[in-house]
């Protein structure tokens, strides 16, 4: 009796597991492992991030170990990050030709392929983390852009967002648009060709070049992303004003591209299992990004003596100029880019009049009860 019932409880444990679909051995040792009848896949990441950097090379880390758990292990993916395999900006290169099976990055890196793909990233004085993912996955944004990177081969997904990015880092104070001319600047997309409008020089430079730059004098000014990436650069050793707001990126959606004939060749379940891993992952960034942020400002400023600096009026409005004429020059480029800003400028409208009844009021309102 005793062997039989040992015998139907196995049975009954066998049958779970077939039903949860799960490998219920390697479970119990702590490993994930693939279900027994389903192929297993070793899959290459490539990133645009420094190795286990905060917030951006985590998420990377986090999106493959997602994917990898929600398939059972039968998709594996390794990353590998910016250097590794290859640079932060060959990364989309590497997986358009399938050299990688995947990248995590930020779409305006590859602006030189397309003027669409900044759209995707963040564009100045444009769509914060909520807007941009409200055009992404309701207004038509991710119908554009899965159109814009076939071209190339990628299946893109968004996969992160750091929120609100600072107006970044000066070695000497900036009093007017004045003190903006002949300034090298670190900051890559369509805002560093909006800074160029406005006579500072505009450098691209990859996250693990931006110290260095900046120490060496290469560089007069940075931005990053907001304190709690730029609390672990250290930028605030080598320059200690931090402006506020940036516009160049109010809301930075980050990707996943998965190459197109890998994408084609799976099943259902395994691009479902990829698709709901990115939306995983930028649902957690978000909520990690707002919290991190909050506590490394107050690092800096009272720990570190950072002074915040508010961009002075001048400098704005020269920038909301020159963002005007390169939106619309972009948008005269070709036929593709003019219809991604056009659903992108729409959905805005909509946004920004929900918001300015919403978010906006409520944000004034508040200050009466929980003021600083």
């Amino acid at each position: 009796m005793i062997g039989r019932r040992k015998l139907l409880a196995g049975g009954a444990l066998g049958a779970a597991a077939l039903a949860s679909g799960c490998d219920c051995g390697d479970i119990a040792r702590g490993e994930i492992g693939p279900v027994a009848g389903r192929r297993r896949r070793e899959l290459k990441m490539v990133t645009t991030w420094p190795k286990d950097f905060p917030g951006l090379g985590t998420m990377a880390e986090r999106t493959a170990r997602f994917i990898t758990e929600m398939s059972g292990g039968a998709l594996r993916v390794r990353v590998f990050a910016a250097g590794e395999l290859v640079s932060a900006f060959e990364a989309f290169d590497a997986v358009s030709t399938g050299a990688a099976d995947l990248y995590h990055g930020a779409e305006y890196y590859w602006v030189g392929k397309s003027q669409g793909f900044p759209f995707f990233t963040a564009v100045p004085f444009g769509m914060t983390a909520t807007e941009i993912m409200a055009w992404t996955e309701f207004g038509g944004g991710q119908e554009l852009w899965d159109e814009l990177a076939a071209r190339f081969r990628i299946k893109p997904f968004a996969a992160g967002n750091t929120g609100h990015q600072l107006g970044g880092w000066f070695k000497r104070p900036i009093e007017s648009l004045e003190d903006m001319r002949g300034l090298k600047i670190r900051m890559p997309g369509i805002g560093g060709e909006v800074l160029r409008r406005v006579g500072a020089s505009a450098v691209a430079l990859a996250g693990g070049e931006i110290y260095q730059a900046l120490q060496s004098g290469a560089i007069d000014g940075t931005e990053w992303v907001g304190p709690w990436n730029d609390l672990a650069f250290g930028f605030y050793r080598e320059a200690k004003y931090y402006y506020w707001p940036g516009i160049h990126e109010p809301g930075a959606q980050l990707s996943v591209g998965v190459n197109l004939d890998l994408w084609e060749e799976l099943t259902l379940q395994e691009k479902t299992i990829i698709a709901s891993a990115c939306h995983r992952a930028n649902h957690l960034a978000i909520a990690e990004y707002g919290h991190y942020n909050a506590v490394a400002l107050e690092q800096l400023v009272k720990e570190h003596g950072v002074e915040l600096r508010q961009t002075p009026q001048d400098v704005l409005q020269a920038l909301a100029e020159a963002t005007r004429a390169v939106l619309a020059e972009l948008a005269a480029g070709d036929d593709i880019t003019r219809r991604i800003f056009e659903s992108y400028k729409a959905s805005l409208a909509r946004s920004q009049e929900w918001g300015r009844i919403s978010d906006e009021a409520y944000m004034a309102a508040r200050r009466a009860v929980f003021s600083l």
